[in-house]
């Protein structure tokens, strides 16, 4: 019998640095893209430190800081309140 050259013990960390690749080519396209610190072209370079702090203010005000901004820092509400809350 042939040894298998993917073992299956190791697909969850085959998972996990996917998912961290994943993360770091999001956030590395994110910032090319959008962050208003970022200038690739030549032009946007030559005009030096702009005082744009309304793109900025919309750059780290993005979608997912509003939406945990009034929340409770919890991962599991109702696992914390079981625990924690007498009745």
């Amino acid at each position: 019998m042939a040894s298998r050259w993917l073992r299956p013990e190791v697909y969850p960390l085959f998972a996990a640095v996917g998912v961290a690749v994943g993360i770091c080519g999001f956030q590395l396209v994110r910032n090319i893209c959008i962050n208003p610190e970022v200038r690739v072209n030549k032009e946007n370079r030559a005009a030096g430190v702009l005082e744009n702090f309304a793109e900025g203010e919309k750059y780290t005000e993005h979608f997912l800081r509003k939406y945990v901004r009034n929340r409770a820092p919890e991962i599991m509400p109702s696992i914390n309140s079981f625990f924690t809350d007498p009745k």
